[in-house]
């Protein structure tokens, strides 16, 4: 009977509501109500948590087709429909999604009180819109809900974010038209089936890979990621390198490997050559950073373009570690942020120097914090190590020539976050 009452009632709509029907009510609350504002935001939170729990449970792993598949018409065109569905690949994405949102708002639980509404409302619709874009099965809305993602940030950071975001985004948005006006539909099943001729499929590739790359990020377009999390909010940090990095190599995964493989075999040894130069060169920057969360953000570009390496390996292995590797990048980063906005809240810095003698002061914070740097690090036993072991067979496995730029990316993030730590002791 309960099965039969998960099946009738929960699908995709209703969990992409949850958070929108929870900003709705939280805007006929006053502001003065600060602390029911913070319950009705914590609560339409925890309930899209859990309803993305009862997918989870619905959900049928023995099968790659879409489910929970749904489809409303909203402009008087054939084939551009609001369509939705999960596979194996953005399920674990939107329950990441949903996981993280209630820890966004205890965050902020005790801080923002002049704001204390626009702020759970800010989260809220950010949380709708992420879950949008791992359920849209429709292009052109995909597009809408990837570019419509934004972080609050202050205007230096601000802008370097836009201008790389627009110059990106115009050039997706130019190859969704041409999609649409060659095959007359943006949806996504169709145009898994759609066979484009190999110029075009490279056209469109260099377009995709524009904006895509951006949200990565990849060099040298990565400069916005490091002042946006020095600009944001602890929240804001957590959104930040948990879920919004994952939007580029999910779009890849996604859209430009199977809808245009044979550009894709062609950009394949770019990719490898460019995320490998990514991967040395912010590992190195990493070493030199005095401020914690630039630290954090330079190890997760390194992090990211390990992953674009493993998702063009183009086999099991590299896939399936770069898959993990994202999801456990999302739990260890945003841990590892949430430990420097504690550390902030009480010294009021972020600069590694000042922090000498922690361990007697918070004895057993460095426990923890220590701890995450080790799944950072990917210390056998942890998520991050069998992610990126899988990420290495499956690069060995297709261009042995890759292992001596990977390798020292390992030993560079290691070395970083052991620095980093010297200084508690």
């Amino acid at each position: 009977m309960l099965e039969h009452f998960c099946e009738c009632y929960f699908d995709l709509s209703g969990l992409i509501l949850c958070p929108v029907l929870g900003s709705i009510t939280l805007l006929f609350i006053p502001n003065s109500r600060i602390r029911l504002i913070r319950l009705i935001g914590l609560c339409a939170s925890l309930i899209t948590f859990l309803y993305s729990l009862v997918l989870w449970i619905q959900f049928d792993p023995s099968t790659a087709k879409f489910q929970f598949v749904e489809s409303l018409r909203w402009l008087p065109y054939e084939n551009i429909n609001f369509d939705l569905g999960i596979d194996g690949i953005s399920l674990f994405f939107v329950i990441l999604t949903t996981f993280l949102i209630p820890i966004c708002i205890l965050v902020g639980w005790s801080g923002m009180r002049s704001y204390g509404k626009e702020y759970i409302i800010a989260f809220l619709i950010c949380e709708f819109l992420m879950i949008a874009v791992f359920c849209m099965l429709d292009l052109l809305l995909f597009y809408v809900f990837f570019e419509s993602v934004l972080i609050p940030m202050k205007i230096k950071a601000a802008y370097q974010f836009f201008l790389y975001t627009l110059l990106g985004s115009v050039f997706m948005l130019l190859a969704i038209l041409l999609i649409l006006l060659q095959t007359g539909t943006t949806d996504l099943q169709i145009l898994l089936t759609t066979e484009f001729s190999e110029r075009r499929q490279i056209l469109l590739w260099i377009a995709f890979f524009a904006s895509f790359a951006v949200k990565v990020p990849m060099v040298p377009v990565h400069i916005w990621l490091p002042e946006a999390h020095v600009e944001a909010p602890t929240a804001g940090s957590v959104i930040l390198a948990g879920i919004l990095l994952k939007l580029g190599t999910y779009g890849f995964l996604r859209f430009s490997i199977p809808m245009f493989p044979e550009a894709t075999l062609c950009f394949t040894p770019f990719i490898y050559t460019l995320s490998a130069i990514a991967i040395i060169y912010t590992s190195l920057t990493t070493l030199r950073q005095i401020d914690l969360k630039k630290i954090i953000a330079y190890s997760s570009v390194a992090h990211m373009n390990l992953v674009t390496i493993g998702m063009f390996s183009l086999n099991i292995q590299g896939i399936g570690g770069s898959i993990l590797l994202m999801l456990s990048h999302g739990l260890v980063s945003s841990a590892l942020f949430l430990c420097v906005g504690v550390l902030y809240d009480r010294h009021k810095t972020r600069l590694v120097r000042y922090y000498g003698g922690l361990v007697s002061t918070m004895p057993n914070f460095p426990t923890i914090f220590f701890f995450f740097t080790l799944a950072n690090m990917s210390l056998p036993g942890t998520s991050s190590f069998i992610g990126e072991f899988l990420i290495l067979v499956g690069a060995f496995l297709v261009r042995m020539g890759v292992h001596p730029k990977v390798f020292p990316d390992r030993m560079h993030t290691s070395v970083s976050n052991l620095v980093q730590h010297g200084k508690f002791h």
